[in-house]
């Protein structure tokens, strides 16, 4: 069975055709203004353009509030809604029902305790992703794309109903090691393909999909 492959945090023409480019399945923005990948809706809006169907384009939210969800949905044309924050099961469920597109819940993963976790949200998200939990030491931290991975074993052999998708520091060199023991059959990158925070590499981004192309 192929890999899915999610690109995240594109924020620039050059990274939005490596994506395409290398044939990701998803491609994402993030709307989280102190993220260094954050796009505005504008932004956002003139990236998606050239998306060809078949590739779902995700907006990336962290606790957003309703008029802005509002405000990008009604701006740009996404397929699919990654809420990387602290949503509780009633607010995702909410948020679906509001905007009429397919949710993602982000999980975010330490202990098994967290795996456990996503039994709640697996009735009311349409898709699961499961990401590093940061530590509470960390400065600096961001809801996802701090370039941590977690114990892929902690994954292994897991059903929840819903299709899932594995994040938190992947890149070329570690991903057949991370869908080998994890058993994942999509995958998510940010950091892993970047030079610097927020400044995507296409060279990095060919490599990642040629990688998971192979497995």
């Amino acid at each position: 069975m192929a890999i899915e492959t999610k690109i995240c945090g594109i924020n620039s023409a050059q990274a939005m055709g490596a994506a395409i480019d290398g044939g990701a399945d998803f491609v994402g923005l993030v709307f989280y203004p102190p993220s260094p990948r954050y796009v505005g809706p504008d932004a956002a809006a003139a990236l998606c353009a050239p998306v060809p169907e078949g590739v779902v384009k995700v907006g990336l939210f962290v606790d957003i509030v309703d008029a802005t969800l509002d405000a990008v949905v009604a701006q740009v044309s996404l397929d699919l809604l990654q809420l990387h924050g602290n949503e509780a099961p009633g607010r995702v469920r909410e948020i679906a029902d509001r905007t009429g597109i397919a949710v993602m819940k982000a999980i975010k993963v330490e202990s098994a305790a967290d795996v456990d976790g996503a039994e709640a949200y697996a009735g009311v998200a349409d898709r699961l992703l499961f990401d590093a939990k940061a530590p509470a030491e960390m400065t600096g931290a961001l809801p996802g794309g701090n370039a941590l991975n977690f114990d892929w074993r902690l994954l292994s052999g897991r059903r929840w109903g819903r299709p899932w998708m594995l994040s938190g520091g992947l890149d070329a060199d570690n991903l057949a090691d991370a869908v080998g023991i994890s058993g994942a059959g999509a995958v998510d990158v940010s950091s892993g393909v970047e030079d610097a925070p927020g400044a995507k590499s296409a060279a990095k981004i060919a490599a990642f999909l040629a990688c998971a192309k192979a497995l």
